[in-house]
């Protein structure tokens, strides 16, 4: 079988699905939205505190907007710090470039609504979010594997690798709690 075979897409084809334009930026950011979105949920779910999973939906979704921005911005004052000056469309298409973080958050937001809601506990909601966030930080680092060609194994080995990320966090929210 020849070298890179079956590896991934084929010289000059976009691989499928939603990843098909700058799959690595997609995938960073989203990364990096469901390890915000886990902190944060490990954060303010606090035990013996009125819960008040609205409030908690909210911060959630401002931190990711606020992080996605200042991210944003900060490119474009490393890319004005180049000497390579920038017209005003590019500055604003870089920070609206990280919309993949904000839309990361945005499961873990639904079920802090859901429980606001009363469908369930905030608690159960919190546990919930941090669950499917490991599910999908696994999802994601074998997808990003896959897509930098790595085979089967590796990938899968990659997203476990991500989704330890997850695990680190939920241990934490166990021991502080």
């Amino acid at each position: 079988m020849p070298e890179g075979a079956g590896r991934g897409p084929a010289g000059g084809v976009a691989p499928r699905g939603i990843l098909r334009r700058r799959p690595e930026r997609w995938l960073f950011k989203g990364i990096y939205g469901l390890v915000l979105a886990s902190a944060l949920v490990a954060a303010l779910d606090v035990p013996g505190e009125a819960a008040n999973p609205g409030q908690d939906a909210l911060w959630v979704l401002l931190t990711a907007l606020t992080s996605g921005a200042a991210h944003g911005y900060a490119h474009v004052i490393a890319h004005r710090a180049s000497g390579d000056g920038a017209a005003g469309p590019s500055r604003l298409r870089a920070v609206l470039a990280e919309w993949p973080l904000a839309v990361a958050v945005l499961p873990t937001v639904m079920m802090l609504l859901a429980a606001e809601a009363g469908w369930w506990a905030e608690e159960t909601a919190a546990d919930t979010a941090l669950v499917l966030n490991t599910v999908l930080l696994f999802a994601l680092g074998t997808s990003a594997a896959r897509t930098a060609g790595l085979g089967r194994l590796s990938s899968c080995r990659a997203g476990a690798l991500d989704m330890l990320i997850g695990l680190v966090i939920i241990a934490a929210d166990a021991l502080i709690e």
